[in-house]
């Protein structure tokens, strides 16, 4: 009887639905090359970006995976590296998570950067004193150090690697998780020109967003693989999850209103862009991310409402909530003109060029292009991909039913 118990899920898993999402995947992917081929062919200027909005779609994608990947990894790591008690098994789940993650916010760069010589342009020509390249150093290593931690956990499971060594490298992979998404904070915390970025908040702020939907993807994927019969998992550790990430929620709100009380106080400086946030053009953006986190939050800490169904509602609305706070923080960067007179006006220029500088502001100063959409579309099919090849092809179901 537990015999058939044990391998009926197994057996569950990995049939004709996964076949079915791993081709969906794959052809959503290769449409993505297709549309960046004509990216390549045709430019930049077929997106939405222009000079005063240089960044868009690709850039907000890759500040939220970079959260999403971090999150994911120091939920796995923290108990390791604190000795404390796991959460029934999804270590080598959430590191896998974690890890495509990874990939796609690379991917996100690589088709942000034009033309993929400037790869090689990147490390040849680059200024070690610019945050941008310490992101790019220190997320190649966090990718490397993620894929040796989840090595180390199943070479750990068959004895040849010990348990001393597994909590070293946990402690290293927690680290370094931190530090990815400090260094992507710093990008826009250190540039003065932006009243929005410029605030040693943002650090913190990143690390705690990504603390948010980093666990919200993990109780996601966690769920959706024990309905499919991938793990054997009971519902204390998902209600433990749930309960964690309800007080992320709230840390990650309460970082949001320290921030509009500096800034909207009588005599502050920020006052205008609290007045963008809260009744301007990023507006839909930052009442998407109150009413999504503080909607996710109630869920979580409400025992009736902590089902399966509603933990994985509450999880969706976290990672929504968060991606409005990236797009408001990008978006929101750029709707401020930080110079009187930028340049010449053309549609090479400026999206919103015919009606003038204050038409030009009127609105949101960026929206993606189609072509955009299409090729985030394939970058977020990709991660599918190589997430359900890693759920089938990797041993990343528990060892055993007490791990």
């Amino acid at each position: 009887m537990s015999e058939n118990k044990t391998k009926s899920p197994a057996a569950r898993w990995g049939g004709r639905g996964v076949t079915v999402g791993i081709a969906a995947c794959a052809a959503l992917a290769l449409a993505g090359i297709v549309l960046w081929a004509v990216q390549l062919s045709g430019g930049l200027v077929q997106t939405g970006m222009r000079n005063l909005d240089s960044w868009g779609l690709y850039i907000t994608m890759f500040m939220f995976l970079v959260g999403l990947s971090a999150g994911g990894l120091i939920i796995s790591s923290i108990p390791r590296a604190f000795g404390m008690r796991g959460f029934g098994g999804i270590s080598k789940v959430a590191v896998w998570t974690s890890i495509c993650c990874t990939v796609l916010a690379i991917g996100f760069v690589v088709v942000d950067l034009g033309q993929p010589a400037r790869l090689w342009e990147l490390f040849a020509y680059s200024n070690l004193t610019s945050p941008l390249m310490w992101d790019i150093i220190v997320l190649m290593t966090y990718l490397v150090l993620s894929v040796v931690y989840l090595w180390a956990t199943l070479r750990a499971e068959a004895g040849r690697v010990s348990s001393s060594a597994l909590r070293v490298i946990s402690v290293l992979a927690l680290v370094c998780a931190v530090l990815v998404h400090s260094v992507t904070a710093w990008i826009f915390g250190l540039q003065a020109g932006r009243e929005l970025w410029h605030t040693a908040l943002l650090a913190p702020w990143f690390v705690s967003s990504a603390l948010v939907c980093g666990t919200a993807l993990v109780l996601v994927v966690v769920i959706a693989l024990r309905r499919a019969g991938y793990l054997e998992l009971g519902d204390e550790p998902v209600s433990r999850l749930a309960k964690m990430l309800g007080a992320f929620v709230c840390v990650d709100l309460y970082f949001l209103g320290c921030e509009l009380l500096t800034s909207a106080f009588p005599g502050g400086s920020g006052a205008g862009v609290v007045s963008t946030l809260v009744a301007g053009p990023v507006a839909p953006f930052f009442w998407g991310e109150v009413l999504c986190c503080a909607a996710a939050a109630a869920v979580c800490f409400v025992p009736r409402l902590r089902t399966a169904p509603g933990v994985v509602a509450a999880s969706v609305l976290a990672i929504l909530g968060i991606f409005c706070k990236r797009a408001e923080l990008l978006v929101g960067g750029f709707q401020s003109p930080n110079i009187a007179m930028p340049g010449v006006m053309t549609g090479h220029t400026v999206t919103n060029w015919t009606a003038g500088w204050q038409g030009a502001y009127e609105g949101l100063v960026y929206w993606p292009e189609p072509i955009e959409l299409g090729v985030a579309l394939g970058v977020i099919a990709l991660g599918g991909l190589v997430l359900l090849l890693g759920l089938r092809y990797l041993p990343l179901a528990p060892a055993s039913p007490e791990e």
